[in-house]
Formats: C-alpha cells, structure tokens, sequence
C-alpha cells in the first residue's frame, strides 16, 4: 500500500474519532487550528474542482472554531453540507480509503443532526468502528 493512502486513511480515521468525541472539548484543544489546516492542504493537494466547496467549508468551520465563539447552528450548517460533500468524493477514493471517506462522509451528517437538537457530544449512535469496512 503506497504510503501517500496510508497518511490518508490515518487522518481520515483520526477525524472520525475528533467528530464522534464531544466537540465543545476539541475546540478548546491545541491543534485542532493545524487538523483542520491538513485536511485543507490535502484536499487543494488532490486538484480536484469537485473538493472546492468541501475547501470553502472547512476554511470557514476552521476560521469559526479559531472565533472562540461556537454558533451550534453555523457549525451544523457546515458540517451537514461536507457530509454530503464527502459522500460524493467517496466515489475519487479507492480501497480502504472510499471506505473511510464514506464513513466520515455519514459521521459528519450525524454530527451535525445532534448539533441541531443542542449537543456538542455524540450520543452513541455515530458510526465510529472502522473495523466494519
């Protein structure tokens, strides 16, 4: 396996795990500001025109988070359309990467349905074991 997809699918995998935790807490920890810049980088990295607006929309969840202010609604907002987003680019992964891409694409969905009934922690019916793919 080249090591390019293993760096994907490892990042692909720890971003599931910082959106299935409570996100009230990961916003206040250091390096979400760098997690949310590599996602950024290696999605303009793939020069793909169909990632633009996944791009757009981490910018500003980025730019959001980095506000110290967290608008439940805007974040809902984002994140319900890079689920969808994500779920699309499933179909440029291969193998275990697809994979992953589509279950960040549903975590992403669910995150942001629990947003918009008032929680910033999952409620245990996020899709988090990857060893099902």
């Amino acid at each position: 396996m080249e090591t390019k997809e293993v760096h994907h699918q490892t990042h692909l995998d720890g971003t599931i795990k910082l959106l299935t935790g409570d996100l009230g807490e990961a916003a206040s920890r250091a390096g979400l500001d760098n997690q949310f810049q590599r996602w950024i980088e290696e999605l303009k990295a793939a020069n793909n025109p169909a990632f633009h607006e996944l791009v757009v929309d981490l910018q500003a969840l980025k730019a959001h988070f980095g506000s110290g202010t967290l608008d439940l609604s805007t974040i809902a907002d984002l994140l319900t359309r890079m689920g969808q987003n994500t779920t699309q680019a499933a179909n440029f992964a291969e193998g275990n990467t697809a994979s992953r891409v589509e279950k960040l694409g549903e975590v992403l969905t669910g995150v942001a349905q629990q947003l918009r009934h008032g929680s910033a922690a999952p409620s245990g019916n996020l899709p988090q074991d990857m060893s099902s793919h």
